[in-house]
């Protein structure tokens, strides 16, 4: 039965699990429902002298945390770029109170370049990165890719994460160093880092897992991904299988009418919902019904990728149609990742309605999907 966003965040709410994981393809609204969780367990308070923060009751990881940064790139003195932190009570308490920079920097270059080098001004407002070859002959302050931007702000949540577990593994809170998280009920996180090679994001779920199973506390853990690797492995590492009842895993599912539901799922991605015939179903019942949608675009795009990985081929593209290869690459990457004018008409045309028709009938006549014969007269 279908339920609108606020009703599937206060089922994940009621529930009794420790661990919560939740699958749910690119566009289905995981960043909404970690902001609809946020605001269902911490409602923003009109009262002026109530000055408890959300932090108190829940951590948050999503895409809306990477905002609390943005680039200076100061073209005007063609100076040096800087990334920006905005004041929030998030970074000052690891960076300022807990002094976590080194750990910071330890944590980032396990995921990207050990080489580059986060620098923090001294009142933790502003970030610059260098090459630090090792020979004094560094690189001198550059603006990294957008991958490792996330990578660095994943990091800092990573390693605030490490410190809330490590102080609530106390038991007696009055032995604690701080008593900033004694309410804490709830910790989000929404598609760590989605730009890490298989091998890092592997470690990185590998990691996560083992933080999550050393908490004691009565903390509990919702993560959301669109990575079936990512879903697989944390799966794995967790034991969230049918004969532990207090864990358990989920797909997220948007239908046309804009409604939502939470579908229990038992096994790795492709054995509770086999990841590649999930897109192709989801995709056929959509063309049928008339009712393609513009992340319908993602899921076509998601499911040449998978078949390309698992024919070998070292790009998704090269499935496509060859007549109009790139017009069909083209119209793919705008529409599955354009943030700008297409999200304003979430109806595609016609034109692009068939697009999608045909780009799935080329990929299942051509590379080895199973069709049920005719049967005969």
């Amino acid at each position: 039965m279908s339920k609108e966003l606020m009703d599937v965040a206060e089922q994940l709410r009621s529930s009794p699990k420790k661990v919560q994981l939740i699958y749910a393809f690119n566009g289905t609204g995981k960043t909404r429902l970690s902001r609809a969780f946020k605001d269902l367990v911490a409602p923003k308070s009109d009262d002026a002298e109530d000055t408890s923060l959300s932090r108190d009751k829940i951590l948050y990881y999503n895409a809306f945390t990477e905002d609390l940064f943005y680039w200076d790139n100061d073209l005007e003195n063609d100076g040096e770029p800087k990334l920006k932190i905005q004041p929030n009570s998030f970074t000052d308490w690891v960076l300022k109170d807990q002094g976590q920079d080194f750990n910071i920097i330890t944590n980032f270059q396990k995921y990207a370049r050990q080489t580059l080098t986060p620098h923090f001004n001294p009142e933790f407002s502003e970030v610059t990165f260098s090459i630090e070859s090792g020979d004094n002959a560094g690189s001198g302050r550059l603006k990294i890719s957008k991958g490792e931007e996330s990578n660095f702000v994943w990091s800092i949540f990573y390693t605030l994460l490490q410190q809330v577990v490590s102080i609530l593994n106390v038991p007696e809170p009055d032995e604690r160093e701080t008593d900033q998280f004694n309410q804490l009920q709830y910790v989000f996180i929404d598609d760590p880092v989605s730009s890490l090679d298989d091998n890092h994001l592997i470690e990185l779920a590998v990691e996560l897992a083992a933080l999550i199973s050393s908490s004691e506390s009565d903390v509990k853990f919702i993560i959301t991904t669109h990575n079936p690797l990512f879903y697989n492995v944390l799966h794995n590492e967790l034991g969230l299988n049918k004969g532990n009842k207090k864990d358990g895993c989920f797909l997220l599912q948007r239908y046309e009418d804009g409604k939502f539901d939470l579908d229990v799922r038992f096994g790795d991605s492709n054995r509770s919902f086999s990841y590649h015939l999930y897109l192709k179903n989801t995709l056929e019942e959509a063309i049928a019904a008339d009712r393609v949608e513009r992340y319908h675009f993602t899921l076509i795009r998601n499911l040449y990728e998978k078949a390309a990985s698992f024919l070998g081929y070292p790009k998704w593209s090269e499935l496509l149609p060859g007549e109009k290869t790139t017009y069909y690459n083209r119209i793919i990457q705008f529409t599955s990742h354009s943030s700008l004018s297409n999200e304003s008409v979430p109806t595609p045309s016609p034109q692009e309605k068939q697009t999608v028709k045909l780009l799935l009938e080329h990929l299942t006549d051509n590379y080895g999907f199973w069709k049920q014969e005719e049967p005969n007269a």
